[in-house]
């Protein structure tokens, strides 16, 4: 299976000014970050706002991914749904396409227990044979995946093979990491700012969405850190400090996109009803990237 590790881009869907993919510019991105080193590319995700799509275009960002990278880095794409047939059904679509890895949100919406999830995780890693990295962001789902119930899938299915954790809460993935002791198993985290910290605790790297904007200070982070430079390392890890400033501003993914237009990349709007910002949010951003982007852009 393909191991799962290092700086993995949680790349947006470029779109045009009407809401439709922008299939020229996803390209385009593609090869951005692949140029900039990054060890996997990952579609579909809450920055790829997987959750205002179809089917239809759901499985056509998937295609575009695998044609595009070509083998060169390994794919990760979000096939979480609410439901678990539905879930099974996208995951297969995507094994059938040549996605290398499965990341797999908790349901959402309506409460579910641990039991549940472990019954949802299992079938869904019955179903096929791609490892599958697991999604915990508890403030966007209203679901939070318990340490035990990580740890039991951990060693109940060899295809699940990770966890991204986007909590927000440190001791999370610590705990994360201590319940798969033992197994090969990977914790990633969903939070740039925590990138360094979780490798150094034993975990294997970061799902970044700030991959959009600064793709080499990323990759850099996790270079550093297998070089042992941590005092480079930290300060990589330091450095993103002022973009993330940035998400006081609104929706994390609205300012993301919002950013990364700004500095030259054209990956278009959000899909409506998100991405509008206030004035003063945009300029603030704009003066964000003015005296900091410059600097590290190059990085």
């Amino acid at each position: 299976m393909t191991e799962i590790k290092g700086i993995i881009a949680a790349m947006q869907t470029a779109m045009h000014e009407d809401g439709s993919i922008h299939e020229e510019e996803l390209r385009r991105q593609i090869d951005r970050q692949i140029n900039a080193g990054v060890d996997a590319v990952f579609c579909l995700g809450t920055n790829g706002e997987f959750y205002i799509m179809s089917m239809e275009e759901k499985i056509r960002v998937m295609e575009i991914f695998v044609d595009q990278v070509g083998g060169r880095v390994p794919v990760y794409a979000g096939t979480g749904c609410i439901g678990t047939k539905e879930t099974i059904a996208l995951s297969k679509k995507a094994e059938e396409i040549g996605v290398d890895v499965l990341s797999v949100i908790t349901p959402y919406f309506a409460a579910v227990s641990q039991e549940e999830l472990y019954q949802h995780f299992a079938a869904v890693a019955e179903s096929v044979s791609l490892p599958v990295v697991m999604y915990n962001i508890p403030a966007r789902t209203g679901a939070a995946l318990a340490p035990s119930t990580v740890g039991r899938l951990a060693k109940d299915f060899s295809n699940i093979a990770g966890v991204k954790d986007s909590s927000g809460n440190f001791n999370n993935i610590l705990q994360y990491i201590q319940a798969a002791e033992g197994t090969d198993f990977s914790v990633l985290s969903g939070n740039d700012a925590l990138i360094l910290w979780t490798l150094l605790a034993g975990g294997h790297g970061g799902i970044t969405a700030i991959a959009n904007i600064l793709p080499t200070v990323m990759v850099s982070i996790y270079q550093y850190y297998l070089k042992g430079d941590m005092e480079n390392a930290k300060k990589a890890q330091n450095s993103i400090a002022q973009i993330r400033d940035c998400f006081k501003y609104g929706n994390p993914n609205s300012v993301v996109k919002c950013a990364t237009n700004l500095i030259g990349q054209p990956v278009g709007p959000c899909r409506k009803p998100f991405g509008i910002l206030p004035q003063e949010a945009v300029a603030g951003i704009q003066k964000t990237i003015d005296t900091y982007y410059a600097e590290y852009k190059n990085k």
